[in-house]
């Protein structure tokens, strides 16, 4: 087990994002992607080599410098990299790990939070997805729709459900979520709310 991970970034900001929205978090994005949705918006983080490798103990120190109650895992496609020391050397300074997934590599680490993001271009494994605590499920198109319903139904009860437009197409695809959420109010709408903060 590696003891060093690609770093593509890590900033302490505020989560943007589900059902932690609003909360102080630090985000420490991993290098290495093998999912490649095409609407990414970090692309430069699909291949890890481009990105150094940093110590699990330099990691978990930086986001120690803070006051985050929670450190968020992201990428890239985080699963990628075994994440069991870094989860235990969060926890070691009794700070909270969440990670955002596609879910599509098997599942490692120790997390307090877990919000799965399937995509169409690589299937999350059913074993990620009876962890799931969010399913967070990005539309694009109106197709979306009967994707997140699939995903739904894979889920456990206490799974909450979010729906999030794809920034660039938000104009088109909200009033559709709205509708969709009145019409099943077993989802939630997810704003990308760091964007209108204009925080990272």
């Amino acid at each position: 087990m590696s003891l060093q991970l690609p770093l593509m970034e890590h900033f302490y900001t505020l989560q943007g994002e589900g059902a932690h929205s609003g909360k102080a978090a630090y985000f420490i994005r991993l290098g290495g992607c093998d999912v490649g949705c095409v609407w990414c918006d970090v692309k430069e983080s699909w291949d890890a080599a481009k990105h150094p490798l940093v110590s699990i103990e330099e990691i978990a120190n930086l986001v120690g410098l803070t006051q985050t109650p929670i450190a968020v895992i992201t990428g890239g496609e985080p699963l990628l990299h075994n994440l069991d020391k870094l989860t235990d050397a969060l926890h070691a300074l009794n700070i909270k790990t969440h990670i955002e997934t596609s879910g599509s590599s098997p599942l490692s680490g120790s997390w307090d939070w877990i919000t799965l993001s399937p995509k169409k271009f690589k299937a999350p494994l059913p074993e990620v997805l009876s962890f799931a605590n969010e399913l967070k499920v990005v539309v694009f198109n109106k197709s979306d729709f009967d994707w997140a319903e699939k995903y739904a139904s894979q889920v456990t009860e206490d799974c909450k459900l979010y729906l999030q437009p794809e920034w660039d197409q938000s104009e088109k695809m909200l009033p559709l979520i709205i509708e969709y959420v009145k019409q099943n109010p077993k989802w939630t709408i997810s704003l990308q709310t760091h964007k209108f903060m204009q925080i990272p």
